[in-house]
């Protein structure tokens, strides 16, 4: 797959939710992998503010990015917009520090991005998959993530009002499904929260007309898009919160009475779990951890350990049992291990090597395309153990070509040339 930008500039006017300042906006196509940030053009210097967790500084009832005057509020339903276009790079120029609440929901911003062209451009997006379940309880709001080859939302609220109750959504975000079914879903507050909101600043913005206001009864001076509009606009705040991660997020989020706050934790915590992923990369690795990083399993795994790991060169260990299946069947009664899969294994290897040039491990996949002056030097049975050296000769683009030993006490049983290349996975 291809990055997305936008082909043309567009913009949307109109006051903020929170602060009630008049705020032009911009969307701007931008370079292959800059990335979503934000502008803030009547600032002197024009600060640039990425769209990143790190940058996140508020999130009571909205998710703020950025410092002091420099700060861009509520930008949860901008970046829903985009993110659920499957927009990887934009600049978005705002002459004030709050983007226009519009009608309360995603919709006009995914219309103006919609009539600004999405189009595709080099370079491959970023993606973010899940090693393991992460599990975060923020207050009342908790939240499970599983790893799945899709995003997809489980979200339940749950208010003390005869409009909303307890309601619960699933959905596969797709573009598709992200327009149809979350976008045009409105944000919401209640009469009795006015005043206590106003004293801390917020809502300044708010009306009928951008925001589902509810009293005692019911709807004041407005009507319900669906009857479940509360739980599909917390999924949409949740796929703009999502994008903080800085790639598209890949996995299936359950999330209970979700919040921004709580949101932006798990996205701490999902961009923790990828960092830490390709950070054991440069260390010694157990059989675990490669488990993490190649997608081989038993009985076709045939890397033990990983030893030594350095920008070019890799050193892995295969400890050989009489266990192995491939004994039974492989000269019964003298036992020696096929020469293919010595090879086999030092692929492997060259895999874990080539991983480690990437960002996101997990989300590649390393393919051998050729073997080239494959020799085998001795045979090697059970109770030896099989060291591989590999060593980086070419790098190109995606393209690698290696050269690799095995050694059983110091003397080669096996070696090859290869080169392989990476994809997603």
């Amino acid at each position: 797959m291809s990055r997305k930008t936008i082909a043309n500039p567009a913009g949307i006017s109109g006051v903020g939710l929170h602060l009630g300042e008049q705020c032009n906006l911009r969307f701007l196509p931008a370079e292959s992998g800059s990335g979503i940030s934000f502008k803030r053009i009547d600032i002197d210097g024009q600060p640039v503010i990425p769209a990143y967790v790190d940058q996140v500084t508020a999130s009571e009832r909205r998710t703020q990015i950025g410092y002091g005057s420099a700060a861009i509020h509520t930008v949860e339903h901008v970046l829903s917009a985009v993110a659920g276009l499957n927009i990887d790079d934009i600049l978005i120029e705002m002459d004030g520090p709050e983007p226009p609440i519009a009608d309360g929901s995603s919709a006009p911003f995914v219309e103006v991005l919609q009539n600004a062209g999405v189009v595709e451009i080099a370079g491959e997006p970023k993606y973010i998959r899940l090693s393991e379940p992460i599990r975060i309880i923020d207050g009342a709001s908790v939240y499970e993530a599983f790893p799945a080859d899709e995003l997809s939302l489980d979200v339940t609220v749950e208010f003390p009002h005869p409009i909303i109750g307890k309601q619960s959504g699933e959905y596969s975000v797709t573009t598709e499904s992200y327009i149809r079914e979350l976008s045009r879903a409105r944000t919401f507050g209640f009469i009795h929260e006015v005043e206590g909101l106003r004293s801390k600043g917020l809502i300044k913005g708010a009306s009928t007309q951008n925001a589902v206001v509810l009293d005692e009864a019911g709807v004041v001076e407005n009507e319900l898009r669906w009857h479940d509009e509360f739980v599909r606009h917390k999924a949409m705040d949740c796929v703009g919160d999502l994008a903080l991660s800085g790639a598209r997020v890949l996995a299936k989020v359950v999330a209970v009475k979700p919040s921004h706050r709580g949101t932006v934790t798990l996205v701490k915590e999902i961009v923790r779990m990828a960092n830490q992923t390709r950070n054991t990369m440069t260390d010694k690795m157990n059989i675990d951890q490669i488990m993490k990083v190649l997608p081989h399993r038993y009985p076709f795994l045939l890397v033990d350990r990983i030893i030594e790991f350095g920008d070019n060169k890799i050193v892995g260990i295969k400890n050989v049992t009489i266990n192995e299946p491939f004994f039974q069947g492989h000269f019964p009664g003298h036992p020696i291990m096929p020469g293919v899969l010595i090879i086999e294994a030092m692929a492997q290897v060259g895999g874990m090597l080539m991983m480690g040039t990437v960002d996101e491990p997990e989300n590649k996949v390393v393919y051998f395309i050729s073997l080239d002056n494959v020799r085998w030097r001795k045979p090697v049975t059970p109770g030896d153990q099989l060291r591989f050296e590999l060593e980086v000769v070419q790098i190109r683009g995606t393209v690698c070509k290696m050269r690799g030993v095995a050694k059983v006490d110091g003397e080669i049983a096996a070696e090859a040339d290869m080169a392989a290349m990476i994809r997603d996975r």
